[in-house]
C-alpha cells in the first residue's frame, strides 16, 4: 500500500450526504453550494460526530453525519468494533482537522457540496510525511443536514490548484461531461471493468490499477481458490463528485464495490478475523465472500491532452476500501 492509503486505513471510520438549489421565477440559478460559515459548521459538526462515535463505538452518534462510500464504510466499522469491544474505544484519540480551506462550487439545483481541504493531527507537519485530508460534503435538500460522503488523503504536493472565478468559486464538472478523457459518470464502469478484464485501458499504471490486477493474477495458496467481482456504483449518495483543476483536467471522487471469495478445499476453512466475523451472515464451511466499498479520489485529464503514450490517462491518486458485509457458507 502507498504511504497515503496506509494513512486512509486508519481512518476507515469515516463518513457524509448531499444538496440543493433555489427557485427565482420559476427558473434554477447558478449558486454558491454553500457559504465558508456554512461549510466551516458543517466540517466542525462532522468531526464533532465522528470523535463521539468513535471514542464509544457507535455508529448512531454520527450516523446523520456521513453518507455515501464514506458513510458505509464508517457505518460497517463501528457497527464491527462495538460487537467485539461494547465498552468503546480504549485508545481514542480525537481526530482534528484544522487549517481548513474550502473549495465551493457553484451549481444550480439539490444536491450542493463542497471539498474541505483540511490539515489533520494524524500525520507529521512539514516534510514528506505532511498531507492533506479532503473531506466532500453534500447537501441533498434545503432542509437536510451537511453529509461527509467522501475522503481522501493525498500529500501535500499532490493536492491541484483548482479553477476559480472572480469570486473565488470553484467550477464543477458536470456527471456526463466530454470534455475529459473519461466522464465522471462512467468511472466506476470503467474501473471495474478495467479491474476485471484489463480493458478499458484508460487507468495509468499504479499500486489500485495495474499493481492490484497482477496481485490478484498471482495470489496463489494451496487448498484455497480466490474469486474476484468488482461492480460500479454510481447512484444516489455514491455519484461521482468532480471539481475542474488549472491544469484542464478535473479532480473526481467516484465508488466502487468489491467481492472476494474464498473456497477450501475439504479440510480446509478460510480465515475469519474479528471484523468479518462483526459482519458475516451463515457459517463458514468452505467458503466465505468479502464485500468491500471503496471509494477512490483521480485525476482525469482534459480529452486530447498530450501526446505521450503515459498521457491522456487517469491517474488514481488514492483509494479507500472499507469491508461492509461477509458471507459464510
Amino acid at each position: 500500500m502507498s504511504r497515503p492509503a496506509a494513512a486512509l486505513a486508519t481512518a476507515t471510520v469515516l463518513c457524509v450526504t448531499a444538496s440543493g438549489c433555489v427557485t427565482v421565477h420559476g427558473e434554477l440559478h447558478v449558486l454558491p453550494g454553500a457559504t465558508e460559515s456554512e461549510a466551516a459548521q458543517a466540517l466542525k459538526d462532522f468531526t464533532d460526530a465522528y470523535n463521539a462515535a468513535d471514542k464509544a463505538y457507535d455508529p448512531v452518534l454520527d450516523a446523520d453525519r456521513v453518507a455515501g462510500s464514506l458513510g458505509a464504510i464508517n457505518q460497517a466499522g463501528l457497527k464491527a468494533r462495538q460487537t467485539y469491544s461494547p465498552d468503546g474505544n480504549k485508545a481514542h484519540r480525537p481526530l482534528e482537522l484544522t487549517d481548513a480551506t474550502y473549495i465551493i462550487p457553484k451549481k444550480a439545483g439539490w444536491p450542493r457540496w463542497f471539498l474541505a481541504d483540511t490539515d489533520s493531527n494524524r500525520d507529521q507537519d512539514g516534510g514528506k510525511l505532511d498531507n492533506r485530508w479532503l473531506v466532500a460534503f453534500v447537501r441533498s435538500g434545503p432542509d437536510a443536514l451537511w453529509k461527509a460522503s467522501y475522503l481522501a488523503v493525498l500529500p501535500v504536493s499532490q493536492v491541484p490548484e483548482f479553477t476559480r472565478d472572480k469570486d473565488g468559486f470553484a467550477s464543477p464538472v458536470e456527471p456526463q461531461s466530454g470534455e475529459l478523457t473519461v466522464s465522471p459518470a462512467d468511472l466506476s464502469t470503467a474501473y471495474t471493468q478495467y479491474l476485471q478484464r484489463g480493458t478499458p485501458d484508460v487507468f495509468a499504471p499504479g499500486t489500485a490499477t495495474s499493481g492490484w490486477r497482477e496481485t490478484r493474477r498471482t495470489t496463489r495458496r494451496p487448498g484455497f481458490s480466490f474469486q474476484y467481482v468488482d461492480q460500479p456504483l454510481s447512484g444516489g449518495a455514491f455519484g461521482p463528485l468532480g471539481l475542474r483543476t488549472e491544469d484542464g483536467g478535473a479532480l473526481v471522487f467516484f465508488s466502487s464495490r468489491h467481492f472476494e471469495r474464498q473456497v477450501t478445499a475439504q479440510g480446509l476453512k478460510p480465515e475469519v478475523n474479528a471484523d468479518v466475523k462483526a459482519l458475516m451472515t451463515g457459517e463458514v464451511t468452505n467458503s466465505l465472500t468479502k464485500e468491500r466499498i471503496s471509494s477512490q479520489l483521480v485525476h482525469v485529464p482534459a480529452r486530447g491532452e498530450g501526446a505521450a503514450a503515459s498521457a491522456g490517462r487517469v491517474r488514481l491518486l488514492n483509494r479507500l476500501p472499507g469491508l461492509v458485509a461477509a458471507k459464510g457458507e
